[in-house]
């Protein structure tokens, strides 16, 4: 069975999903949402050849009955009504990263889905990729862990839209914006991926123009280690990200689209490779487990990732009430 999924947001964040999820044969593109008739007429033009439903109407486009899910890639700030609204309609959802605004939120989404018998899934794609699996699988050489850094920062030329004067959505508070929710969660998620939800955690921000997060630093604290990460849109940096242990040391490149695991041993200063080739697609090893997890109806695999996007959005939704970074849902 191949599922047909309709699309909202048509930025290219919506693209590369598309592309990756047709190329594993079980996604079809079947209906394009947007405001504006123009935008989803050029969406659905990059796909000649399929049959894709045009809307402008979102109660249109959810009582498509063509639709088996939706994937929701729109400002962060809509995430919660929309799914809500797809559940309602009686579609599985893919919802990209940042899910919702609090966790009483994602409670919600996570409860109707399951009374509706409908599978919700938060698209994080690194956790999935094959290089990942290779890193959390080969914690188990390194001995006890004594700690690890994550980094994750990336320069944004909207960030230069700040500088003159300008409130993109990404640093606007009011559309669920800032810096941590947008790269810092790819931290936090492969460290609650990798160590499990932290006994506690502080986050200490670069707070910019906007009044919303830039970038900054935060501490994720364990039993007996603690997780440092570092996140920002305000500039690029190519640090490796770290776990260490008594016995040796793990590092890969980059916490997403990882070309290789290394591991390095102290005592014989010899380093082993123990990754694989990744996928040319990044995206497509994610869109695979979504779709295998709703036609087998996995529900085991359904619930872990559940536990995992709950786990991070506490850290996220903890540490930014903390500094004052609220959005509107949760004043």
């Amino acid at each position: 069975m191949v599922l047909n999924i309709g699309i909202i947001g048509t930025n290219w964040i919506t693209h590369s999903y598309v592309e990756c999820a047709q190329a594993t044969q079980k996604w079809n593109l079947a209906a394009v949402y947007s405001r504006k008739e123009e935008s989803a007429k050029e969406f659905a033009s990059k796909y000649e050849g399929q049959k894709i439903a045009l809307y402008t109407d979102l109660d249109k486009f959810y009582a498509d009955p063509n639709l088996n899910a939706v994937y929701i890639a729109s400002p962060n700030i809509l995430h919660y009504e929309q799914a809500k609204a797809a559940l309602n309609a009686g579609k599985h959802v893919i919802l990209e990263k940042p899910s919702c605004s609090t966790s009483q939120e994602l409670d919600e989404l996570f409860a109707l889905s399951k009374s509706k018998g409908l599978f919700l899934i938060e698209a994080w794609r690194h956790i999935q990729e094959v290089n990942f699996k290779i890193l959390k699988q080969s914690i188990s050489k390194i001995g006890r862990v004594l700690g690890a850094s994550i980094t994750f920062c990336q320069f944004s030329s909207r960030y230069d839209a700040v500088l003159k004067g300008e409130v993109p959505n990404i640093f606007n508070l009011e559309m669920g914006g800032g810096a941590l929710v947008d790269m810092g969660c790819y931290t936090v998620a492969a460290a609650v991926w990798l160590f499990g939800a932290p006994k506690d955690a502080q986050y200490y921000p670069v707070i910019i123009s906007t009044g919303a997060d830039g970038g900054g630093t935060l501490t994720l604290h364990y039993e007996g280690f603690t997780v440092h990460l570092a996140s920002s849109k305000m500039h690029t940096s190519e640090a490796p990200s770290e776990i260490y242990g008594e016995k040796a040391s793990l590092i890969v490149p980059t916490i997403t689209d990882i070309e290789r695991v290394t591991l390095s041993d102290p005592r014989t200063k010899k380093k082993e490779e123990l990754g694989a080739k990744k996928v040319d697609l990044n995206l497509k090893e994610e869109a695979e487990e979504q779709a295998r997890i709703i036609l087998e109806e996995d529900w085991k695999a359904a619930g872990e990732l559940e536990a995992h996007s709950r786990a991070v959005l506490k850290v996220t939704e903890k540490v930014r009430r903390d500094n004052g970074l609220l959005f509107p849902g949760g004043k």
